[in-house]
């Protein structure tokens, strides 16, 4: 066991997701001081394992018209507030010779009455704008729907957070129990999972923003939420397939979503219920199930490349028998004061959708500034989020533009797929220096493109450990299992989309990885 040390703060906030960041900066707007904490990084779980979809609310009208009202409210919030993390692509809810007429018909009035703008489209026009929209479209409507990038969503909330009173992000620290006291938890006692050094957090307020291990977290505290867990697979293909978000105009199902996201096109969702929140691993039978319920929507999704699958743990607060498949469960957040539990300083937020995040981080925080008798209101609703230069490289399609104004012979192209030069990981490095002072390919990746285009990583993961070497940040055999790691987790999702292209691909890196520099004989990093 390392040495313990003590940091001292206001709100301790568990979990770095889109909630737990958000209440990170509706907090230090209102001048309270927080740390955040993750066992592992920003979007670790249901955050990052999503489409980016800024649901206009369509999708809930017929069986959820409160989730619908309140997206199309939280989506026109952050359009305006957040326009450097949302492409307003809109989007075409559409429907094939088959589907069901009365769901149809029904579609506009629906949205109507949950104040989501709906327009009718004809179909031979939607084809021209949406190429690859079935020969048999028989019905489309369109709504104001957007993709959100929600990594750099999540890395600006930290970000203005730190900005605003210096509120701290540790990543790789982890709750391991708290010390309670007359009903109030005194301190966290946390683990750095790198390092193994304790790390004790005093504060006066605890948020339990954990998302699907939220359940865990609360038990540790002796509270009690309960929770089930609904797994989705999603498919990213090679080429951004439509200028819209497309939908099936019928009830919520698998691979009824094609939403854009800057050069590529994310397919999805299965939802599968797991009894462990961690099996977040793609499955070969989800993906096939993806593709056969995508094509009859868009049929060049039974043929084109896709290069890698991912999925992510949706955390849904149990009521009733809980029996059903995981889309029957409201998508409604809940917010737990524990007080129940005789704690009167620790609550948990869960549920609820990315689009819904910013609206529960101000419910938690009004709980929490309530606590501590801070009277300043939220301002989320009304102040713009900061744009930050450290998050800017997440951008699609960022890199190139950047290259082609100012080419530079001596700041070599380090990720061809998506032309990340020497310069941008040097940024990155020298800006994220205090969350990530141990250079690490998986932390880059997060904030930036490199290893997201066709070669996930084959060619890219060892220039950036070549420059990493060169430039002295990596100096020991610990590079090369760093190096092992990332290709590991990219291996993850390409496996269960492993034919065509996409195997052959694979056969190349493995050529490399394995033939020439031997990765499969050293010992791995822990995961």
């Amino acid at each position: 066991m390392g040495t313990r040390k003590t940091i001292q703060t206001q709100v301790l906030i568990i979990g770095a997701g889109a909630t737990g960041t958000g209440v990170m900066r509706d907090l230090a707007l209102r001048g309270v001081h927080c740390a955040l904490v993750d066992r592992s990084d920003v979007n670790a779980g249901a955050s990052g394992g999503n489409h980016g979809l800024l649901h206009s609310g369509g999708r809930y009208v017929s069986n959820d018209a409160h989730a619908a009202a309140e997206c199309r409210e939280e989506g026109d919030i952050l359009k305006k507030l957040a326009p450097q993390c949302v492409d307003e692509t809109g989007g075409y809810f559409s429907a094939v010779a088959g589907d069901d007429e009365n769901f149809i018909a029904d579609f506009k009035s629906h949205c109507e009455k949950c104040g989501i703008d709906c327009t009718e489209v004809d179909p031979a026009e939607a084809r021209e704008q949406e190429p690859h929209l079935a020969e048999d479209t028989i019905a489309v409507y369109e709504v104001p729907d957007a993709s959100v990038d929600p990594f750099k969503l999540s890395l600006e909330n930290v970000a203005h957070a730190k900005l605003v009173n210096n509120s701290k992000y540790l990543r790789h620290t982890e709750v391991v129990r708290f010390e309670i006291e007359n009903g109030r938890i005194r301190a966290a006692i946390c683990r750095d999972t790198d390092s193994g050094e304790e790390l004790r957090i005093e504060a006066e307020q605890y948020v339990n923003a954990a998302g699907a291990w939220a359940a865990s977290v609360a038990a540790q505290a002796g509270a009690s939420v309960d929770m089930l867990y609904s797994r989705g697979t999603l498919l990213v293909t090679q080429e951004r397939l439509s200028s819209r978000v497309i939908n099936r105009l019928r009830p919520p199902s698998d691979g009824d979503i094609l939403v854009p996201g800057g050069t590529v096109s994310i397919l999805g969702t299965t939802s599968v219920r797991v009894d462990d929140p961690a099996d977040a691993r793609p499955t070969v039978e989800e993906v096939d199930r993806n593709v056969e319920q995508g094509w009859p929507m868009m049929p060049i999704l039974a043929h084109t490349r896709y290069i890698r699958a991912y999925a992510g743990v949706r955390p849904l607060v149990l009521v009733g028998d809980g029996e059903g498949d995981g889309r029957s469960v409201s998508r409604d957040f809940s917010l737990f004061d524990h007080e129940d539990a005789n704690l009167s300083n620790f609550c948990t937020i869960t549920g609820g959708k990315l689009t819904t995040y910013r609206v529960m981080a101000e419910r938690c925080s009004d709980l929490v500034a309530s606590r501590l008798g801070v009277s300043a209101p939220c301002l989320t609703a009304t102040e713009p989020l900061a744009t930050v230069n450290a998050c800017e490289w997440t951008e699609p399609g960022r890199a190139p533009k950047i290259w082609a104004r100012n080419p530079d012979a001596d700041d070599p192209i380090l990720c061809e797929c998506e032309m990340v030069p020497a310069s941008a990981i040097d940024e990155i490095m020298n800006d994220c220096s205090e969350f990530i002072p141990d250079p690490g390919l998986q932390a880059l990746g997060l904030r930036s493109r490199i290893g997201k285009g066709s070669c996930q990583g084959s060619f890219c993961g060892m220039r950036i450990a070549a420059h990493l070497y060169d430039t002295g940040r990596f100096d020991s055999p610990g590079g090369l299992k760093n190096m092992q790691g990332f290709f590991a987790q990219r291996f993850k999702g390409l496996r269960p989309v492993l034919w065509e292209t996409q195997l052959v691909q694979a056969e190349l890196a493995e050529a490399l990885h394995c033939g020439l520099l031997g990765l499969e004989q050293i010992e791995g990093e822990d995961d």
